[in-house]
């Protein structure tokens, strides 16, 4: 029994061993974690989500929330009698939507940031207006009007360099102001990527519904570790990327190519992936690099 426990803790200790060169290379750096989808939606895996952000910030990294909240705000807009609506994919978003989602969106930060509190961090919950963050142009879909929808035209880092120098973590939720001060609702995973570039992130990490990137989206044994850019595009020329994968690959492809240096896609249903991925040599999403960055043990 008592080579047992003692194989237990060397075991523990192994792990922590393991991590020990992920925690040098990356101490003091920024890393961005889009938040959204299920993990969002299971107060358990909020937990996990946020234990793993707070550890991270604990060992020394510099962590950046950026969150959605898309099916909390249907939820509210379903209250409000309303029906949600979707051209192409992308919500549909009149003045009263747009007052819903930037309620639900400030009240989603704030959760997170008692959650991170609790723990013993402190957080502050911030859109993109505050700072004048994100400034927007109005999107349109397929020459569409799709309403208070906006794409990044330019990020302003310096409320978040101000709150990282501070020892805060900065919670972001993805509302922006165009030119004239109108406000916008913006694609969370737009919003990290633009964010990450412009705080230059170690890296960034979408925290999604699936595993990873697959060579054959029907086969899950063809998950991909590591991809470099130049492979990245291949797979997007090849046909087999569809549906949601394919803007997150090329936020992927964008983020990597103006400046952050590793872009991991990660199954956030799954428990602590977060640390999985960063700390453990095998990881267990999908990591996306430039073509001259040397590949990490994952093979």
């Amino acid at each position: 029994m008592k080579e047992d426990k003692y194989e237990a803790l060397r075991a523990k200790a192994e792990v922590l061993i393991e991590a020990l060169p992920y925690i040098q290379r990356f101490n003091r750096r920024i890393i961005v974690v889009k938040y959204g989808g299920s993990a969002m939606l299971d107060e358990e895996l909020k937990q996990r989500v946020i234990q793993d952000v707070t550890l991270l910030k604990l060992v020394g990294f510099k962590p950046i929330i950026v969150h959605g909240g898309g099916k909390e705000i249907s939820k509210w807009v379903a209250k409000a009698g309303m029906e949600p609506e979707f051209v192409n994919g992308l919500r549909k978003t009149d003045a009263e939507t747009m007052e819903i989602a930037e309620m639900v969106l400030g009240k989603v930060g704030k959760s997170l940031v008692s959650m991170v509190e609790k723990l013993g961090v402190q957080a502050v919950s911030i859109s993109g207006k505050d700072g004048g963050l994100l400034k927007v142009e109005k999107k349109y879909s397929q020459g569409q009007d799709i309403g208070f929808v906006g794409d990044v035209k330019s990020v302003d880092p310096k409320i978040l360099f101000d709150l990282l120098e501070k020892d805060f973590l900065p919670i972001v939720c993805p509302i922006g102001l165009d030119d004239d001060y109108q406000t916008y609702n913006i694609n969370a995973d737009d919003a990290a990527c633009a964010i990450a570039t412009a705080v230059h992130a170690e890296k960034l990490a979408f925290l999604t519904d699936i595993e990873g990137v697959y060579r054959d989206p029907k086969d899950p044994s063809t998950l991909i570790s590591e991809l470099t850019v130049s492979e990245a595009k291949n797979l997007l020329d090849s046909g087999y990327v569809v549906g949601g994968m394919l803007p997150k690959l090329n936020n992927c492809i964008h983020a990597v190519e103006n400046g952050v240096s590793r872009v991991h896609i990660l199954d956030g249903r799954m428990a602590h992936c977060l640390l999985l991925e960063i700390f453990t040599n095998k990881g267990i999403g999908t990591a996306i690099l430039g073509d001259e960055e040397a590949k990490f043990d994952h093979e």
